[in-house]
């Protein structure tokens, strides 16, 4: 549709005019505003903001004299208006919750305290343990498992040839699962 055939259609009918242009263009609009909101915006905001188009279509085209095909036009008002939209939710998101939503006193922070707090318990007791066994079990144990170190790389540290790095580790591993087991932690 071009800018006259729309204007020509709007001076007979304007509704019937509206209808048209809203027929041919639609599937269009919907895939620019949903490509820039899809993930941000629920279904709410893309129809909402394809009607605000259309708005802006209907109201802000009188006053052009536009002539040649429309299709450019709507597309690139399809793409701020959408833009815009985008803005405006990213930055509204996560900050704002009216008190009437039911889900009101459901919203968290994101935060697990209890699981923190029984994580922070759990590393505390693990370190503890891993202490308990001394020198140089205690350092082998947490390079190879906290630095990612290999049995090359802690012999190197602590003077030790490679196999009496992982023979101390096999059997350093096993105390600390008996003094864990004992404290009443299963792994």
């Amino acid at each position: 549709m071009t800018g006259s055939e729309y204007s020509s259609l709007v001076k007979k009918n304007v509704s019937e005019a509206h209808r048209a242009l809203f027929d041919e263009y639609f599937c269009y609009v919907r895939t620019i505003v949903y490509n820039n909101l899809r993930s941000t915006g629920s279904s709410e905001d893309i129809e909402e903001c394809i009607s605000d188009i259309f708005a802006s279509v209907y109201f802000g085209f009188s006053e052009r004299a536009e002539t040649g095909e429309m299709k450019g036009y709507i597309g690139v008002l399809a793409k701020r208006i959408s833009i815009d939209r985008y803005r405006s939710l990213r930055s509204r998101a996560g900050r704002t919750v009216s008190m009437e939503d039911e889900d009101f006193f459901s919203v968290s922070s994101g935060e697990d305290i209890a699981a923190d707090s029984e994580r922070s318990e759990l590393q505390r007791i693990l370190m503890d343990a891993i202490k308990s066994l001394g020198e140089p079990d205690s350092t082998i144990l947490i390079q190879k498992y906290y630095y990612d170190r290999n049995s090359r790389e802690i012999g190197k540290l602590l003077s030790m040839k490679p196999a009496t790095v992982r023979m101390r580790s096999k059997r350093a591993a096993e105390k600390l699962r008996e003094i864990l087991t004992g404290s009443g932690v299963t792994l």
